[in-house]
Formats: C-alpha cells, structure tokens, sequence
C-alpha cells in the first residue's frame, strides 16, 4: 500500500458515498478519519472498509450541529484536508420535513466551517449535488448552467454553495472544491459496502434491487410520455467508485488552486429508467415487474453531466458502465439482503 502523511476528515464517512470514499483514500495511503452521527449509517460500515482496504479508519460519533464536541473531535487530530459529505439527502423528506433537512444541512455546514476556521484547516471539498440546476435549456449540462432548485434537499446544497462562496470571497485562504454529484449508484465490487437506505427507498436502484430480491411486488415508474427514446425520464448514473475516485482526484487538486473551484461530476451519458431496468434484469437474471403511474413532480425528462472540465483540470473520468454498476448493485443486494444489520431469527 502507498503512504500519505496527510490526514483526511470524512464528515458523515460511514454513509454511502462516504464510505466509498474512504475505501479509495485508504488505497492510496492517506490517513482517513471519519465524524458521523450514525442518524443515516451503520457502525459495521468501518469494520467493512477494514476488510476492504486492511486499514481501519479513526472514527468518533460526533453530531456537526454540536459545536463544542465537533471542535474537541477535531482538538485530537491534524487535518489536512476535510470532506464533507454529513447532511439529510432524501429529496422526498426534505418536501415534507423541509425544517430538518434545513436545519440538519446548514447548520451542520456552518459550524463545521467556524470549528476549521478556528483550527485553521481551510482545504474543503463539498459534497455537492446536480439538484441544484434549474430544467436544463441546453444538454450536456455544465457547470455554468442556470441553477434553481426545485426542492428542499436541492436549495439546501445550493445555499451551501452560497455560503461557500461568500467565505471565499471574504478570504482567499480557503481553497475550497464543490463537486456536484448527478446519480450515483452500484457498490464496492466486493459487495462489501453499498447503499442501505432506511424504510422505503426513494431511489430508483436500491428500489430495483428490492424489486429484483422479491421484497417488493413491482417497479412503479413515474410517466411514461415524455419526450425520450421509450417515454421515460433519462439520468447521469454514475458508479459510486468512479465518484470516490473523483474525490481523490479533487484532493490533489486542492494543493494546485485557489479559491473556490466547482465540477460536475457524472459520466455524460443518460439512461431511461426502462433501459437501466433491462440493464437490471441482465445482471441479475431476473424479470423486474414494472407499471406506469402519473409524473412525479419536479421530474424533468432529461439530465446529464458534461464532466469535461473534471476531466481537463482534474486528470479524472468515469470508467464504469451502466452494466457495471447493475451488476456490482445486485452482488451487494445478494450479498446483504438486510443491509448491514443481519436480520434476527423470529
């Protein structure tokens, strides 16, 4: 294994992409530390990643809305670099809690930029989201396209953005890299590690899984008249492994910029629902029963990345196929039928 002497901060390290993230810093030699309060993730995640990358993460169970534990967590370590991943990312409950997503997001946000503040590590890399666009007039989608979001969770993001802005532009120490993230999906090949949504899924992959598992009848699909190929909506998946190593491509990045930098990250090629549905179904060898219901509002027909300037400034691209993260999506979902949590025997 490589070695990094620098010590990377992963706030919310032990969610989904967080997780994924870590596995590739490990890799590659950096020290990783991870805040999380485990609202949304599960312990065994850090016992999982040790398997994976034969290092086991520094870990403290610390809420970011807790000033005053966050700034101890941070009294016991040296960072050089924080990624922060931390904050509620469900677009329904953001529409019908909208206060917690707010809260949970912003405030998280704003005291963990005081606490680096105060303890001057001023590299940051933000877990951003495509959400924060308004309906594309033009496709691919880049990042100086017109943004307005159009739910909590998205305006959330966005005035994280703002207020990451205006700390740039209050002072030019910080170096700051927002990455907006369109779809990501799949898990670690291994199926070690890999989205474990609580309740019901909102999302369309953990959902298929579940569909494909026989845990639900059938696939509703949100319209079937729009304007695309077969009528249905059209998405930049991303496989979750390609997005960490965007991450670790943004670090290096981070010791050649200045300011406030933003990139898209996504693959530049959408997918209809019915076609990641086929997709599905051949690598899991299983029919997916679907029905049509009406829109879902908010749903636009088409969205994708132009990940060119990751690419020129970034030295990164997505590398994985829509059959890669069907495949690696299913072998996590077979592997973990229960998530992380084994069920108990009744």
């Amino acid at each position: 294994m490589k070695t990094n002497s620098k010590n990377i901060l992963l706030t919310g390290g032990t969610g989904y992409i967080g997780s994924h993230t870590a596995v590739e810093l490990l890799n590659a030699g950096y020290h990783v530390t991870i805040f999380d309060n485990l609202s949304n993730s599960k312990i065994e995640v850090l016992s999982r990643i040790e398997i994976i990358t034969g290092a086991m993460p520094e870990f403290e169970q610390i809420d970011l809305r807790d000033e005053a534990e966050l700034s101890k967590g941070f009294d016991k370590y040296s960072f050089d670099a924080v990624i922060h991943f931390a904050g509620l990312k469900s677009v329904g409950e953001s529409v019908t809690n909208p206060l917690d997503t707010y809260e949970n997001n912003l405030l998280s946000t704003i005291y963990l930029l005081k606490v680096m503040r105060k303890k001057a590590v001023l590299n940051l890399i933000f877990s951003g989201s495509a959400t924060v666009y308004a309906i594309p007039e033009t496709l691919p989608i880049k990042e100086n396209n017109v943004l307005g979001a159009d739910c909590p969770y998205g305006r959330s993001k966005l005035m994280i953005e703002e207020i990451l802005t205006d700390l740039s532009v209050s002072d030019p120490e910080w170096k700051i890299q927002i990455l907006r993230y369109f779809n990501p999906v799949g898990a670690h090949p291994t199926g070690l590690i890999g989205e474990d949504p609580s309740g019901i899924p909102s999302n369309l992959f953990p959902y298929l899984s579940r569909v494909a598992q026989g845990v639900y009848k059938e696939l509703k699909i949100f319209g079937s008249d729009y304007k695309t190929s077969d009528g249905t909506c059209i998405r930049d998946y991303i496989h979750v492994v390609d997005l960490a190593k965007g991450h670790l491509s943004t670090l290096s990045r981070l010791d050649h910029s200045s300011g406030m930098e933003i990139f898209n990250l996504g693959t530049g090629h959408g997918y209809s629902v019915l076609e990641v549905v086929k997709a599905y179904e051949k690598a899991s060898g299983i029919k997916i029963p679907y029905i049509f219901t009406e829109r879902r509002k908010g749903d636009i027909p088409i969205s994708y990345a132009d990940p060119t300037k990751a690419e020129h400034l970034l030295g990164w691209k997505a590398e994985k196929t829509i059959d890669d993260m069907c495949k690696d999506a299913w072998n996590w979902q077979t592997k973990n039928p229960n998530g992380y949590i084994k069920k108990k025997k009744e």
